[in-house]
């Protein structure tokens, strides 16, 4: 754990170096005279706005390098408020340098050039469109696979203007080695684009699976077990994930990240996924025949329990039990007899997923389980309401609090219960949290 914290120090390090370097890079040399301080603030946050969403690409195109030290989940909202304050950047850029100078409107009029303020409102509009779509993609009802595209397509076509305008503006962009590093600037991201939504599928191709099973699970969902076809199948790390696309082709925009349910002692063989009805492709996932084509891509994810780690807390709401099955699984195959605390919080007795398997597992590992019921039958007897810091302190003693807790679930739940965590002291290197709600 010392180690990723390093890591990810190190990490962060990196990609706020590259945004500051690289944005005085363009300050050395040969340049024009100085002029205010707010003209020439608003121009450096021109540069460090395209630097950014450049780096954004990198972020979420699934460089194992990249995201490694931090877990998907920290890389995921990391990218999320990085993007909501780039548009700030991206106001704050024009308005700072009209403000400075009124002459700077004239970028924007096309009497003076029509080519060119047409494309700054465009982009400006699109900056602004991205944000939106990711924060309320839901409440408009657009699906996640055409956000997802239109995502990666909108914020490319932003950072090709910046370069451009950058490139046509001059002030700062003289000379062969500034204008290669902004050509080298709008590759990565193209590249990181491409990676995505080209390369990593074109490396696909070659590990094909079938649906060999579908069962029925409690709480409206299912699991599905794949087999590879041709190849040796996917080793992987209880409470790690895959992307998942369905159907004869790996470059279908359907494709979305799962958290293997199986024991990673049944992996290369055979893999299993878990999923609720909650969206179109859960739906899609749940009701595949048997035969069904299917690709993969990973495994990724850090929600993982160390070798050396004396117990775990697994604190899970619905269907995001799924990764923490997993990891007791596995530690049922390899007669694991570390002490494990499940706190699982359900609507309703009869909707509780795995609710026998769990049950079967305390006779097997060293395992207990406290069930937590919103929406209980009036002679429940166990913890009733949502899962509370009271709740939490309730069942934790004091050795459990040295744990590493494992939180994953609806996104409202996580955030409370982290809050909760942390409020009782448990400290932040000890959470590990996943989150699939991506937008």
């Amino acid at each position: 754990m010392l180690l990723a914290i390093i890591n990810g120090a190190i990490w962060l390090s990196v990609y706020f170096g590259i945004v500051v370097f690289a944005t005085l890079f363009f300050l050395t040399g040969d340049v024009p005279p100085p002029r205010t301080f707010w003209i020439e603030f608003g121009v450096l946050l021109g540069f460090a706005l395209i630097l950014t969403i450049s780096l954004q690409f990198a972020l979420t195109s699934r460089f194992r390098g990249v995201g490694a030290p931090f877990g998907t989940d920290a890389v995921l909202q990391f990218h999320r408020y990085a993007g909501i304050l780039l548009l700030f950047f991206l106001v704050g850029h024009p308005f700072i340098l009209f403000f400075a100078d009124s002459e700077y409107l004239k970028f924007l009029d096309p009497r003076e050039n029509a080519p060119r303020a047409i494309t700054l409102v465009i982009a400006t509009i699109t900056m602004t469109l991205i944000v939106v779509l990711s924060l309320w993609r839901k409440s408009i009802g657009l699906s996640y696979e055409w956000w997802r595209l239109s995502h990666g397509l909108m914020s490319v076509g932003v950072v090709l203007v910046g370069i451009v305008h950058a490139w046509q503006v001059e002030h700062y962009v003289q000379g062969w080695w500034k204008r290669g590093l902004l050509v080298l600037i709008g590759g990565s991201a193209i590249f990181s684009y491409a990676h995505v939504r080209c390369i990593r599928p074109w490396r696909m191709r070659r590990f094909r699976y079938r649906v060999a099973e579908v069962r029925d699970e409690r709480g409206e969902s299912a699991t599905i077990a794949l087999e590879p076809i041709g190849h040796a199948g996917m080793t992987f790390r209880a409470g790690q994930y895959a992307w998942l696309t369905l159907g004869d082709s790996s470059f279908k925009l359907q494709q979305n990240p799962y958290s293997f349910s199986s024991s990673d002692q049944l992996s290369p063989g055979l893999v299993e996924f878990t999923a609720k009805e909650l969206g179109d492709f859960s739906e899609r996932l749940i009701d595949s025949a048997v035969g069904t084509q299917a690709f993969l891509e990973g495994p990724y994810g850090l929600f993982c329990l160390d070798d050396d780690s004396p117990g775990a807390i697994f604190i899970m709401g619905g269907i995001g039990i799924t990764p923490a099955i997993s990891i007791l699984r596995s530690a049922r195959d390899r007669s694991d007899q570390r002490p494990f605390l499940v706190i699982y919080g359900n609507a309703t007795w009869d909707g509780i997923a795995f609710r026998n398997e769990l049950e079967s597992l305390k006779g097997q590992i060293n395992l207990r389980i406290v069930h937590v019921l919103s929406d209980p039958e009036w002679d429940w007897q166990g913890e009733k309401g949502y899962i509370s810091q009271e709740v939490l302190q309730r069942h934790i003693s004091d050795q459990e609090r040295d744990y590493p807790v494992f939180v994953c679930g609806p996104e409202p739940m996580m955030d409370s219960v982290e809050k909760a965590l942390l409020a009782m002291g448990i400290s932040l290197h000890q959470i590990r949290a996943e989150r699939f709600d991506i937008v």
